[in-house]
């Protein structure tokens, strides 16, 4: 019997593989929810995608070291807010450890609980479908039951460690 075939192990480092992922612009979103006990909780993520129009599903990646996992693991529900170009420094304090993340955020109470992030250009209020465990991070799947969209909104745009909006061509 033939074995399967098997990857190759990286010829590249760490550092080589997220300088080439970071050549690809992604845009910018907040992910939310809240927790059993009442706490919100929320951190910025790059890796939102569509799945599926019928249903309509997307999905994102968390880290398995990341101090939310119990919490987005366990819930029913949580929010993917895609944020706007003046949304920039809350990105930033959403990726940063260690700080109040919600002084002086204004959201509302999306399904589920999960916070719906004012002045977003997107959001969709997902049901906690499924999970993968893949390498270091978990990919989660959600079914959306509810989405909104800002008509007009800039989008904010990561690429090459760095933010921009966009610039029609």
């Amino acid at each position: 019997m033939i074995p399967p075939p098997q990857a190759q192990p990286p010829s590249f480092s760490d550092q080589e593989f997220r300088a080439a992922l970071g050549m690809f612009a992604t845009g910018v979103t907040i992910v939310t929810a809240r927790a059993a006990d009442g706490q919100v909780i929320g951190l910025t993520a790059n890796s939102f995608n569509s799945v599926s129009l019928s249903p309509p599903l997307v999905l994102w990646s968390l880290s398995r070291a990341a101090a939310s996992m119990a919490v987005f693991s366990a819930g029913s529900h949580y929010a993917i807010n895609v944020l706007a170009a003046d949304q920039q420094a809350l990105a930033d304090r959403f990726a940063r450890r260690g700080a109040d993340r919600w002084l002086g955020v204004t959201f509302e109470e999306g399904a589920g609980g999960a916070p719906l992030l004012h002045g977003s250009a997107a959001t969709f209020e997902c049901f906690n479908r499924s999970r993968y465990e893949e390498g270091d991070h978990v990919i989660f799947v959600g079914q959306v039951e509810r989405c909104v969209h800002r008509e007009g909104a800039s989008p904010l745009l990561f690429h090459g460690g760095r933010y921009y909006t966009e610039h029609p061509l």
